[in-house]
């Protein structure tokens, strides 16, 4: 039996709409997971203060083992990263998001990792974590993780990042790897209430 006209352009829509979230221009599967991934374009996705809703509860292990929970942030601007020890452009961009945690910590700005797939290999995380110098905490190995961020990062968009004003809204995202530049004049613009134009 064949879609009706409707539902045809629904599921359309639906598509165009995931594909927009996810930012993909490339899908690749991983050696070490076996699991496929999209690589974003690098496409940022800004939000007016009006249109900006928070997400869910993300609380839970760190990869070092510790509790962190992000409402305790509240009153901060937070960086969320979501990576995986598996994906390339994850490892790529690494340096550039530790550089740019240090550069904005002595604005209040909080960055957080989302861990995601690592088939509950604490250790693999952990390595890239030292091996990248990276400073900050991440939640640990959890894909249940992005449904705190479901509308915004689609499940299989790694790495992403979410800038999350100080209202503990979702102000901004970038698809895709970044750069310590791009990421911090985000941040900058978030901290100032600026809304570039669309």
């Amino acid at each position: 039996m064949s879609r009706s006209p409707r539902r045809r352009a629904g599921a359309l829509a639906v598509l165009a709409l995931l594909s927009s979230l996810a930012g993909c221009t490339t899908s690749s599967g991983n050696a070490v997971t076996g699991q496929n991934y999209q690589a974003g374009d690098g496409s940022i996705t800004i939000l007016a203060p009006d249109q900006r809703k928070a997400p869910g509860e993300l609380r839970g292990p760190t990869v070092d083992g510790r509790q962190v929970d992000l409402a305790s942030y509240r009153g901060n601007v937070v960086v969320l990263n979501v990576w995986g020890s598996w994906c390339g452009p994850c490892q790529k961009e690494a340096p550039a998001l530790q550089a740019a945690s240090e550069a904005l910590a002595p604005k209040g700005v909080k960055f957080l990792g989302i861990n995601i797939r690592e088939d509950g290999n604490r250790a693999r995380a952990a390595a890239f974590e030292r091996a990248y110098g990276i400073t900050y905490p991440s939640l640990f190995d959890s894909t249940g993780y992005l449904l705190a961020l479901r509308g915004v990062v689609a499940a299989n968009a790694v790495p992403s990042t979410v800038i999350v004003d100080a209202q503990g809204r979702i102000a901004a995202r970038i698809s895709g790897a970044t750069t310590k530049a791009t990421l911090v004049d985000l941040v900058d613009d978030v901290l100032s209430g600026k809304v570039p134009a669309q």
